[in-house]
C-alpha cells in the first residue's frame, strides 16, 4: 500500500495530461489511444481508491487538489463507463469525497457535485437491480425520482446509437448488428404510447441499415400507426413519411381508416372533411414522396368504383387533391420531384392546366381555360389518345372538383340569347357520365342545352316564383323521364341557379311549402337550404343529392 501510494503522485499526473487530450479531442487516434490505455487506467483508478479510502474529503483535496477535475473527465468519458469494472470503481471513488456531515458551504457544495456525478454514472451504466438499489440508497433518491431520469438517458443513449450506426455507415466495428436493431423494435412495441419512448421510436423509424431486407418487426410499423391513429403518440412528418414509405400495410390502414370517417359521419361539411385530411398527415407525406400519393390515389380509386361513386368518396378525393397541391407548392419550391411522377399516365399539360385552382385565374379568362380543358379531354377520350380510358379521364378530372362547378356557373351566366358553348355543355356531360358513347352524351347534352334556356332566363327575372323554375326544369312535365346522367346535370344546374340568382334562397323555402312539388325537386331545394350559398360548399351539395334520392 505504501508502495501504491508513493506511487500515485506521478501516474496521477500522467492520467490527468491524458484525460485533458482526451476530452479534447474525439479523433479516431485519440479513440484509439483511449482504448489502448483503459486497462492501465482502471488499474490506476483501483490504486487511487486503495489510497483514497483511507482519508476523509478535506484531506483528499488537500493532498490532490485537482480530484474533482480527474474524477469528472473519467465520469463523462463514454469508453471509460463502458469498460469493464471501471464505473463501479469510479463511483467508490467519488464515495470517499462524501462528507457525512457537512460542516460548512464548501463541504455541501462537493457534496452535491458528486452526488450528481453518481447519479450520472448510475443512469448510463448496466448495473445489477440490486446494485442500483444499493447506489439510489446512497445517493437518497426514491425510486420515483430515480427511474425517469435512468429511462431518458438511456433512451438518448439509443438513438445516439442508432444515429451513429446510421452515420457510420458500412464500418462494421461501430455498426448495430441488424439483430440488435430488429430486437430492440420488439422491445419497443408495448412502450412507445411512452412520452419518453417518442425519441427512440423517431430513430429508428427514420433509421436505415444497409442490409437488402427490413430489419424492423412488422409488429412495430403496426403498433406505431395504430397509436397515431388513435392520437396516442406524437411524431414529425418525417417519421410518419418513413413509417409508411417503409410498410405499406400501415399506409393502406390510415387510408381506410380515412375512408371509414367520410362515409361513417353524416353530413360532413368540407371543412370538417378537410380537417380529416390535415389531421391525417396523407396530402403532406404524398407531396413529399410520389409513391405515398400514387398509394393513396389508387385507393380513392378503387373506393369510387367499389361504392359507384359514392359522393362522400368524390368530396373526400377533392378535398384530399387541394390539401396535396397546397402541400406541393410549400414542399417543392425547389422542384424536387417532377409533377410527371405524380401522375405519370397523364397527360401533362392537362395536369398543368387542372393544377391551377380557378380563384387563382382571373374571372375573365375562364372561360378560355375551360375551353382547354375540354379540347384535351375529348381528344383524349373520344379520338382515343394515348393517356388512358374516358374513366382514367374522368378519375384525373374529379380531382380538381372546382372546374366542374365553375362550368356550370358560366353557362348559366351566359347570356340568354347567346348559344351555350358546345365546349363547356360536353365537359358538362362528360363530368357527370364519363363511360356514355358520343351519341349518348349528345343527347345529354341537347337535352341540358334546353334547360340552360329556360334557367338563364330565369336568372334575369325580376319575378321569379318556385312554379317557374320547377317547369323550367321540366319536373312536371308528363313525358319519359330523363336518364339518370341527364337528371344529375339538371339537378347540379338547379344547385348552382338557386346558390346565385337573386331570390335563391326564398325560392328553396317557397318549394318546400309546395305540397305537389316533386320529390327530386324537393329534396334538391331541401338539401340546398339546409347547405345555404355557401360558396366552399358548392360542390359537395351537389355530390350529396344522389345520397338523398330514392
Amino acid at each position: 500500500m505504501a508502495e501504491d501510494s508513493a506511487g500515485l503522485p506521478s501516474n496521477y499526473q500522467f492520467w490527468m495530461q491524458k484525460l485533458s487530450v482526451w476530452t479534447q479531442a474525439s479523433t479516431l487516434e485519440t479513440q484509439r489511444d483511449i482504448c489502448l490505455h483503459l486497462p492501465q487506467f482502471q488499474e490506476f483508478l483501483r490504486r487511487m481508491y486503495e489510497t483514497l479510502k483511507e482519508m476523509d474529503s478535506n484531506a483528499i483535496i488537500e493532498r490532490f487538489p485537482t480530484i474533482c477535475q480527474l474524477l469528472a473527465k473519467s465520469c463523462w468519458s463514454p469508453f471509460i463507463l463502458a469498460y469493464d469494472e471501471s464505473p463501479k470503481i469510479l463511483i467508490w471513488c467519488l464515495c470517499c469525497l462524501i462528507k457525512k456531515d457537512p460542516q460548512n458551504s464548501r463541504e455541501s457544495k462537493l457534496n452535491s457535485w458528486t452526488r450528481r456525478l453518481l447519479s450520472h454514472i448510475v443512469s448510463t451504466s448496466r448495473f445489477d437491480i440490486k446494485e442500483v438499489g444499493l447506489f439510489n440508497q446512497v445517493l437518497g433518491y426514491a425510486p420515483t425520482d430515480y427511474y425517469p431520469g435512468l429511462l431518458k438517458n438511456m433512451v438518448l443513449s439509443l438513438v445516439s446509437e442508432l444515429r451513429e450506426n446510421h452515420l457510420n455507415g458500412f464500418s462494421s466495428q461501430r455498426r448495430m448488428s441488424p439483430e440488435r436493431v430488429r430486437s430492440l423494435s420488439r422491445i419497443c412495441v408495448p412502450l412507445l404510447t411512452l412520452p419518453d419512448f417518442e425519441p427512440l421510436v423517431e430513430a429508428l423509424l427514420t433509421y436505415h441499415g444497409h442490409e437488402p431486407q427490413e430489419v424492423l418487426c412488422p409488429e412495430f410499423f403496426d403498433a406505431v400507426n395504430e397509436a397515431f391513429l388513435l392520437k396516442k403518440i406524437s411524431l414529425p412528418t418525417s417519421a410518419i413519411l418513413c413509417l409508411w414509405l417503409r410498410h405499406l400495410p400501415s399506409l393502406e390502414n390510415t387510408m381506410l381508416h380515412l375512408l371509414e370517417k367520410l362515409i361513417s359521419s353524416e353530413r360532413n361539411s368540407l371543412r370538417r372533411i378537410k380537417c380529416f385530411m390535415k389531421d391525417s398527415l396523407l396530402p403532406e407525406a404524398a407531396a413529399c414522396h410520389p409513391a405515398i400519393f400514387r398509394v393513396v390515389d389508387e385507393i380513392f380509386r378503387s373506393a369510387l368504383l367499389e361504392t359507384d361513386g359514392a359522393p362522400e368518396v368524390l368530396a373526400g378525393l377533392q378535398v384530399f387533391t387541394r390539401c396535396f397541391v397546397e402541400a406541393l407548392e410549400k414542399e417543392n419550391k425547389q422542384l424536387k420531384f417532377a409533377l410527371k411522377t405524380y401522375f405519370p399516365y397523364a397527360s401533362p399539360a392537362l395536369v398543368m392546366v387542372l393544377l391551377q385552382h380557378p380563384k387563382d385565374i382571373p374571372q375573365g379568362l375562364w372561360h378560355q381555360s375551360l375551353k382547354h380543358i375540354s379540347e384535351m379531354l375529348k381528344e383524349i377520350v373520344e379520338d382515343h389518345g394515348s393517356y388512358g380510358g374516358p374513366f382514367e379521364s374522368w378519375f384525373l378530372f374529379v380531382h380538381f372538383g372546382g372546374w366542374a362547378d365553375i362550368t356550370a356557373e358560366q353557362l348559366l351566366m351566359s347570356e340568354a340569347e347567346a348559344e351555350p358553348p358546345e365546349a363547356l355543355l360536353w365537359l358538362l356531360a362528360f363530368s357527370c357520365s364519363p363511360g356514355a358513347g358520343h351519341q349518348q352524351r349528345a343527347r345529354t347534352m341537347v337535352e341540358v342545352k334546353t334547360v340552360l334556356g329556360c334557367l338563364t332566363k330565369l336568372f334575369r327575372s325580376p319575378a321569379l316564383s318556385a312554379r317557374d323554375l320547377q317547369a323550367a326544369a321540366g319536373e312536371n312535365l308528363g313525358g319519359d323521364p330523363r336518364p339518370p346522367a341527364c337528371q344529375q346535370l339538371v339537378r347540379r344546374l338547379l344547385l348552382h341557379f338557386l346558390l346565385w340568382a337573386p331570390g335563391g334562397h326564398t325560392i328553396a323555402r317557397e318549394v318546400i311549402t309546395l305540397e305537389q312539388a316533386s320529390l327530386n325537386f324537393m329534396v334538391a331545394v331541401t338539401v340546398c337550404s339546409y347547405f345555404g350559398a355557401q360558396e366552399n360548399k358548392i360542390c359537395y351539395c351537389f355530390h350529396f343529392f344522389p345520397y338523398y334520392l330514392p
